[in-house]
């Protein structure tokens, strides 16, 4: 800015000079400003650096997203002087709607950009499929689906469509027929650019789609397409049926996986795309390890050259533990690496050479190996040459070296390779090659990724595993169903008879309600208690019956000084229909069963102590419970006191209403755990209302309740709320490791056939 034209001259003379001397000279800020927008550059004006532009939500940057400055001082690519190219930031445009088929669209205009609303109308005869009307949003696509004008034909598959600016080769939709895509203008294809029709009237692939250089793919779009195309190749589960439908990744606990993950740290790749990505691999490993899969990873960063995570070697010789990635990854930052260059081409060589390892030390079980690589760059490679041969030798070798195309089919669910296009400037053409795979779509274009952890949630299908005990969301999205997600086994519980009880309960399996005893008092009845639970199917769940502990009976102690007596204070009620499980209602765990054992990755026989050990190792125990206010459903923190803190923590009991003993331990048996007060951490304290409730610890991603909400010394809060224990204000909490016969002898009942038992452990 302001530079003269002696000054620029004198620049250029003085930068031939520098360069006879290899010297390297650099760059200025002349021209290069965008009307309406700013840029940023990865090393201020030096050689090498990258400039990005930035606009506002709703523009992009034309006619150049980026630019690099050249070792002569001259920025590639170079600033115009002609008004029309000069940088600014344009409007969003979507692509051109006009390709419909036996229909008209509204209103016919030139170009469509942001906000501009379209509508769509079949001629006679002609019935219409897909959206009648769209919207241009602000990811450069239009809202809803392709919409398809059509009319019986006898064909054996449905007319295709054509995608908004696109152009289509074939009309006849027999068996074996194809159906060939291009895009128009400057757009380009993602997705199947052919299809064949097939025998049970489906298209191969997905419906293709055209992209501008300012178009990206949204979290809910990946996570229904990559959802969708990595299908079983992700896990090894076998089908339970062939349905050809949508598929997720899917969860089992058997067969061998190996997922290589490799993470761009270029110059070319914005420092918040890498965090992002590093911090998306994090949750996806996190959530397949919160269904107890164990899969063999590789994962790596790299520009110029390779920065080894976890080598997946380790991960078969058994010197490494999914605890030690984790770790690794999370401190790995790229501080003074050498970011210089991208060697794209290295990263398949890698992956290609450990296979090549692996197979030579599996021998013949290496064919039951599955293999997913997934990749975040923007292809932008200058070093190493296209890596597009070496993803052939990654195929043969997957394929094992197939003879013919009837063997190679055979082979291809045994491997994927998905890129997430992330970075300023993606070089599409070089990418899309890359990626193996079939059922659906392998390439995703991201603006940003910050948002990919949620994604990962949701491309699992949780359908094979949804009765696992413990799953749940771990974070709030904010929708109405998100606190349902968090904590899927809650329930709430109203007794009304000559009065009106209010409690909390867990669902332990589809059947039964895991509550406390004192919410029943004599004269209940099954027809009295209702339990709410939102499966889908009716919100009220009616009462078959409920069982209290056989030795539960609150005057048992009037003669010691306790009024009211809390031992054994637990309940299960039995509903008379199975509840629904679903991602959003499904049980909790509980002590001493073998699915609570298999949820913490108790490896062989285990026992009931080990989980105890696990869970109840500390003097200081962090556990949660939950509270039900007026307006939502929130956790309340506390810690349990234990071993030595125990005592300082019960004597408090004798404060409570009603007890005038002075021995403490008569009122709070060996059964209770003991959470509040404000030493040495500030407890949370129970409210009326939040009896019943679950006591419970996160571990390994998994729930796990411990024990239940029972009574306290004072009532600090009424109506429920997250309240502040006092300095003198403790709850006692029922133990369920105390009280596991009586959980056995209903929930593990196996001389029944009208529920579901759980596996409860020998010892």
């Amino acid at each position: 800015m302001g530079f003269s034209v002696h000054w620029t001259w004198f620049s250029v003379l003085s930068c031939l000079l520098c360069l006879g001397c290899e010297v390297w000279c650099d760059c200025t800020e002349e021209g290069i400003q965008i009307s309406g927008g700013h840029f940023t550059t990865t090393k201020q004006l030096q050689r090498s650096s990258m400039l990005v532009y930035h606009c506002p939500e709703g523009y992009y940057p034309f006619p150049h997203l980026t630019r690099v400055c050249q070792a002569d001082g001259s920025w590639q690519p170079r600033p115009k002087k002609s008004l029309q190219l000069q940088q600014r930031c344009k409007l969003i445009e979507c692509p051109d709607p006009n390709v419909l088929e036996n229909g008209n669209v509204s209103p016919p205009q030139e170009r469509y950009f942001l906000d501009n609303e379209t509508n769509y109308e079949c001629y006679s005869g002609f019935t219409m499929r897909g959206s009648s009307r769209r919207v241009c949003l602000q990811n450069g696509k239009w809202s809803g689906s392709t919409p398809i004008c059509s009319r019986d034909t006898g064909h054996n598959c449905a007319d295709p469509g054509i995608p908004a600016g696109a152009s289509r080769s074939g009309s006849i939709f027999g068996i074996d027929d194809k159906v060939k895509y291009k895009c128009n203008g400057n757009l380009f294809l993602v997705g199947s650019s052919e299809r064949v029709c097939q025998e049970n009237g489906q298209w191969t692939g997905k419906e293709p789609a055209c992209y501008y250089k300012h178009t990206y793919d949204t979290p809910l779009e990946v996570s229904a397409a990559f959802g969708s195309a990595i299908k079983g190749t992700l896990t090894t589960l076998e089908s339970l049926d062939d349905t050809q439908g949508e598929r997720k990744i899917r969860i089992s606990k058997n067969g061998t996986l190996n997922i290589y993950i490799a993470v761009d740290i270029s110059e070319s790749i914005e420092e918040k795309h890498f965090n992002d990505a590093r911090d998306a691999v994090s949750k996806l490993i996190e959530k397949i390890a919160s269904f107890s899969v164990t899969p063999n990873y590789d994962i790596l960063f790299f520009s110029a050259e390779i920065y080894e995570v976890v080598n997946i070697l380790n991960f078969l010789d058994g010197t490494v533990s999914l605890h030690t990635v984790k770790d690794k990854l999370e401190k790995f930052k790229v501080g003074n690496r050498n970011t210089a260059g991208t060697d794209v081409s290295l990263v398949f060589d890698t992956f290609n050479e450990r296979m090549a390892v692996i197979k030579q030390r599996t021998g013949d079980a290496f064919k039951e190996h599955r293999h997913v690589l997934i990749i975040f760059t923007d292809g932008a490679y200058n070093m190493g040459g296209s890596p597009a041969p070496t993803v052939e030798k990654i195929k043969n070798l997957v394929y094992m070296n197939p003879s013919n195309e009837e063997e190679r089919k055979a082979r291809e669910d045994f491997l994927d390779i998905y890129v997430f296009a992330v970075g300023a400037e993606i070089f599409d053409s070089d990418l899309q090659p890359l990626t193996v795979g079939t059922d659906g779509r392998h390439y995703f274009r991201m603006k940003d990724i910050e948002n990919l952890q949620e994604t990962f949630d949701e491309i699992i299908d949780e359908e094979q595993v949804k009765d696992l005990c413990g799953l749940h969301r771990e974070y709030d999205t904010g929708l109405t169903d998100s606190k349902r997600k968090m904590y899927p086994w809650w329930v709430y519980i109203v007794v009304q008879n000559t009065k009106t009880k209010k409690c909390l309960g867990s669902l332990v399996t589809s059947k039964f309600i895991l509550t406390a005893a004192h919410c029943f008092t004599f004269g209940d009845l099954p027809k009295h208690v209702t339990v709410e639970i939102n499966d889908g199917f009716g919100r009220v769940k009616k009462v078959k019956t409920f069982y209290k502990h056989p030795k539960y009976n609150v005057n048992a102690k009037t003669d010691e000084g306790v009024k009211e007596f809390y031992d054994y204070d637990v309940a299960l009620i039995q509903l008379k229909d199975d509840v629904h499980i679903s991602t959003a209602v499904r049980p909790i765990c509980i002590p001493c069963t073998q699915e609570t054992s298999d949820a913490l990755q108790l490896v062989g026989e285990s026992t009931c102590k080990q989980q105890e050990q696990l869970l109840l190792k500390n003097h200081l125990e962090s556990l949660s419970f939950l509270t039900k206010g007026r307006d939502a459903l929130a956790e309340k923190d506390v810690h349990a006191k234990l071993g030595d803190n125990r005592d300082s923590c019960i004597i408090h009991a004798l404060h409570a209403d009603g007890i005038t003993t002075d021995n403490p331990k008569i009122a709070v048996t060996d059964n209770f755990l003991c959470t509040g007060g404000r030493t040495p951490f500030r407890d949370h304290i129970a409210c009326t209302g939040d009896s019943g409730g679950a006591v419970f610890k996160n571990y390994k991603h998994r729930t796990i309740q411990v024990a239940v909400v029972s009574w306290g010394t004072t009532t600090v809060c009424e109506g429920g709320g997250v309240v502040d224990s006092q300095e003198n204000s403790r709850d006692f909490h029922l133990n369920l490791f105390r009280v596991v016969p009586f959980l056995k002898s209903i929930l593990g009942n196996d001389t029944q056939d009208d529920y579901a038992t759980l596996q409860f452990l020998a010892n």
